[in-house]
């Protein structure tokens, strides 16, 4: 494996949601405290960015080229031609202090992203589905930090984790109507170190997760085995994501 470099010294405040483009070889992540969308031409260097209105939690890719975004009060999308940020569906918080936060699309275009309850450990958050027309449902209730939110490689299994329980967790998926089965926990992250933070999945199936507070990637199978235990040359990496033409490239955000 190579050596890990630093491809962007942005300081991000938290950075999260590391998103590759293959219609343009290009690498889209958010700060989330800042707040801003960030985009990486890693070919040529090349780097944009764009202000947002409110703390963003999460990004996505469409087909029409703009992003859809997981803002404090729900999803919103962002033209990334004129910067403009517009309203898709509002999520009903349960209360004030709360936003949206990790998210992930399926593979038929749904939008799962759930909450992050700000100051305080209570559940009242919750992951949400946000179908193809513009719906918006919970799906998993009784979550203070959504986090780890992706899919297996065939799309039936969805995983994510509640950081303040330390657990990531997997459920059945069906990719026909987006129904979520029981959920069960997969692992438990504290053996090393630290709760879960944002997650992804390798051809293989495995989970690599990012471990926020031990400054490591963990690459864990898909029954929930530790396989390997990666150093990355930041304290706090916070999402990891494959990119590069060839798929091959571990892109990590980091917090500062």
């Amino acid at each position: 494996m190579n050596t890990p470099t630093i491809v962007s010294p942005t300081r991000d405040r938290l950075g999260e949601c590391p998103l590759w483009d293959s219609r343009d070889d290009c690498l889209y992540w958010i700060d989330s405290k800042a707040p801003v969308v960030r985009r990486l031409h890693p070919a040529s260097g090349g780097r944009t960015e764009w202000s947002l209105p409110s703390d963003v939690g999460s990004i996505a890719l469409t087909e029409t080229g703009r992003l859809l975004l997981a803002l404090a009060d729900g999803f919103h999308l962002l033209d990334t031609r004129t910067g403009a940020v517009t309203p898709v569906a509002r999520v009903t918080h349960k209360a004030g202090d709360i936003r949206m936060n990790d998210g992930r699309t399926d593979r038929q275009g749904r939008f799962i992203a759930g909450s992050l309850v700000v100051g305080r450990h209570d559940r009242d958050g919750a992951f949400y589905r946000l179908d193809t027309d513009g719906t918006v449902r919970e799906i998993v209730p009784g979550i203070a930090l959504a986090n780890s939110t992706c899919f297996s490689p065939d799309g039936r299994t969805m995983y994510f984790a509640d950081s303040m329980s330390d657990e990531v967790r997997a459920a059945d998926y069906d990719p026909d109507t987006g129904a979520l089965g029981t959920p069960r926990t997969l692992m438990n992250t504290r053996a090393q170190g630290s709760a879960p933070d944002g997650a992804t999945v390798d051809a293989e199936g495995c989970l690599w997760v990012a471990l926020v507070q031990a400054g490591k990637l963990g690459r864990y199978a898909p029954d929930g085995s530790l396989m390997q235990l990666l150093d990355v040359p930041t304290p706090f990496p916070s999402c990891p994501c494959f990119g590069g033409p060839e798929l091959d490239v571990l892109y990590v955000t980091s917090l500062s």
